[in-house]
């Protein structure tokens, strides 16, 4: 069997030699479909495996058929995943969410046969002239509203600009786009970044580093050194959180383009080569020529509020705004428009979403809050909380969470199938807080749910849903979930 790799070794572009190069693609969902539909435009020959035969109807019945017309090989069963298929191999391309002990991936491992990402596949497919540059994040929270806000700095400059990789437009669709972007902002998860060996980002940035998808690297020391590798190769900038050391060690450890510099970012005043906040404004202390004596305004904590009635932006939001300011200043962009793209950044529906004040007491949505970091950041930006927790922990420790946040805590209504690990904490770090226990799990759970919390609630407090822990136990996703609470709060209006 042929492991391929001098042969891929030297597709470093969109017009090298793909013709010919014998692929498999493994899994067939979005970035599978995306990878085997880039690589049969190139000339490669592509046989794609999935373990489940698409269903009638389907979106993947619909993808393998486009893929059939197209002249890819496709095979199913779980007998295609379990090993490499006997015939020679260039390459092997997978989907994000594959484990690397996965047996198919493991055995091209033991072969020495390449194993790449989609992200890694884009990357390699831009043009080998004028490719727009890459400005990439990653972090355990915080991603999608850095990207987003990223973009909208981008685009406040004139810049033509998407939000790829994990959120928005596909990165190789991103990539492939007949009318070239100038920058691309890139999001990119610890399984994309495993996958992914030769990016070279314009700058990076790791926002937060904790305890997560462990069960898939193995370790949090694997799942860290997944999210380092956002630094390798880095030309302009390495962005890291002051307020997290892991991100620091991460840049010192990183293997950088000459001429790179690591940039701080913090929620107090800056330092040299920082960007930070001196009381509601927002500073570079990073891109300005005199940055010895001098700092430049980015913005105000205004220019950040989602509205005049909305409260204050919560600190893991202004947090992520110091970070896409310093990636968009890496890139040229003036102060100016990181104050717009500021103004015109939306946040996405489920983070920290102000649902407006009812029956004198303020409710927020950040039903994506699924892990304890999440939830402990968006509890900090409130005084006195009802909060609303519980689902699937997947193994998380809670006891962290609950001990930082118990002076803040009015009441806690828990539902979900691991309440009981958020309930026996909260006896341990904070017993005199109310706690109600919500075991229904039918549709009008969440309506129990917040009549008990509005029962909690002082005039003025907030109720936050911030479940810390995903939402599978009882709900599709982290939206649905968010959802069900957003309809249970209008119904106490009579707008449900």
């Amino acid at each position: 069997m042929s492991t391929g790799s001098a042969r891929t070794d030297a597709l470093t572009h969109r017009e090298a030699d793909w013709a010919g190069l014998r692929v498999l693609v493994a899994g067939l969902g979005v970035s599978g479909f995306a990878a085997a539909d880039a690589l049969l435009e190139r000339g490669a020959q592509v046989l794609v495996v999935d373990g489940q035969e698409p269903a009638d109807g389907s979106a993947m019945s619909e993808r393998a058929r486009i893929l059939d017309i197209l002249g890819a090989r496709l095979r199913w069963g779980s007998e295609t995943v379990s090993a490499l298929p006997e015939e020679p191999l260039d390459l092997v391309v997978t989907s994000p969410g594959w484990r690397p002990d996965q047996p198919l991936l493991a055995a091209a491992a033991s072969a020495g046969l390449p194993v790449w990402g989609e992200v890694e596949l884009a990357w390699r497919m831009r043009p080998r002239e004028g490719a727009a540059p890459w400005l990439t994040v990653t972090g355990t929270n915080g991603k999608t509203t850095t990207v987003q806000m990223l973009t909208a700095m981008l685009r406040a400059a004139g810049l033509r600009a998407c939000s790829a990789g994990n959120v928005g437009t596909p990165i190789l669709e991103a990539v492939m786009d007949p009318q070239p972007y100038d920058a691309i902002a890139v999001e990119l998860s610890s399984f994309q970044l495993h996958w992914s060996h030769s990016l070279a980002p314009e700058a990076s940035v790791c926002l937060n580093i904790a305890p997560d998808h462990v069960d898939w690297h193995g370790s949090l020391e694997e799942y860290a050194a997944a999210k380092g590798k956002v630094y390798a190769n880095t030309e302009v900038a390495c962005v890291y959180n002051v307020d997290d050391e892991a991100t620091r060690r991460l840049v010192e450890d990183a293997d950088v383009q000459e001429g790179c510099r690591a940039v701080g970012f913090r929620l107090g005043t800056p330092g040299l080569s920082e960007l930070g906040l001196v009381e509601d404004v927002l500073a570079d202390r990073a891109f300005v020529a005199e940055r010895r004596t001098s700092a430049a305004e980015l913005g105000t904590l205004e220019d950040l509020r989602a509205g005049p009635d909305a409260p204050m932006p919560a600190p893991h939001l202004v947090a992520n705004a110091l970070a896409a300011a310093a990636l968009a200043r890496a890139h040229g962009v003036p102060p100016s428009a990181v104050r717009q793209g500021m103004r015109d950044f939306v946040p996405e529906p489920h983070r920290i979403a102000d649902l407006g004040v009812v029956r004198g007491v303020r409710w927020v949505d950040d039903s994506k809050a699924t892990n304890p970091h999440a939830a402990q950041a968006s509890l900090a930006a409130f005084e006195h909380v009802v909060w609303v927790a519980g689902g699937l922990l997947k193994g998380a420790d809670v006891d962290g969470l609950v001990a930082a946040v118990a002076d803040r805590l009015r009441g806690v209504v828990l539902l979900g199938r691991d309440r009981s690990a958020i309930s026996e904490a909260l006896a341990r770090h904070a017993p005199d807080v109310p706690v109600v226990d919500v075991a229904q799990t039918d549709t009008g759970a969440m309506d129990t749910v917040v009549e008990h919390a509005l029962d909690l609630a002082r005039p003025g407090d907030v109720v936050l849903l911030a479940p810390a822990a995903a939402s599978m136990d009882m709900f599709a996703n982290y939206g649905a979930r968010g959802d069900a609470f957003t309809a249970a709060v209008r119904r106490l209006t009579g707008e449900g």
